[in-house]
């Protein structure tokens, strides 16, 4: 019975241990990897006229509908990010600001740029909180 209760206890401790390296190791280290940037601070960046890349993941519907989008973007909507990612080779050593209509597709891109390489950051809010700046 001791050792009954000896390979469970094991088996349970190499499950977690499994489990916590296949999501990526140390959840603290990953959330301090992804950054946010606020729209008060990339307007602070483009008027200091600081070396960035601005990239919009909405779809052209959006990016040119009433919300608008920031001068210089980049279009390339969320959902083809994966297959158009070599158009970003170019950007590759430059910040690249990523940002939606509020924050949430951004985030999932921001994400995927990471994993291949990127030095991405979200802008928390999109273009709601950008538009609310000019108010």
């Amino acid at each position: 019975m001791k050792n009954i209760i000896w390979l469970v206890v094991v088996l349970l401790v190499a499950a977690g241990v499994y489990l916590f390296t296949a999501n990526g190791g140390d959840a603290q280290a990953q959330t301090a990897a992804f950054r946010n940037i606020s729209p008060q601070e990339v307007k602070a960046k483009i008027e200091n006229k600081e070396d960035i890349v601005l990239l919009d993941v909405r779809t052209p519907g959006e990016f040119n509908g009433p919300l608008g989008h920031i001068d210089n973007a980049i279009l390339i909507p969320v959902q083809e990010l994966g297959s158009r990612i070599d158009e970003l080779a170019p950007y590759k050593d430059k910040e690249i600001i990523v940002y939606c209509r509020s924050g949430n597709r951004s985030r999932v891109a921001t994400k995927i740029l990471l994993k291949n390489g990127f030095n991405a950051v979200n802008m928390t809010r999109g273009m709601q909180g950008w538009n609310q700046l000019s108010k």
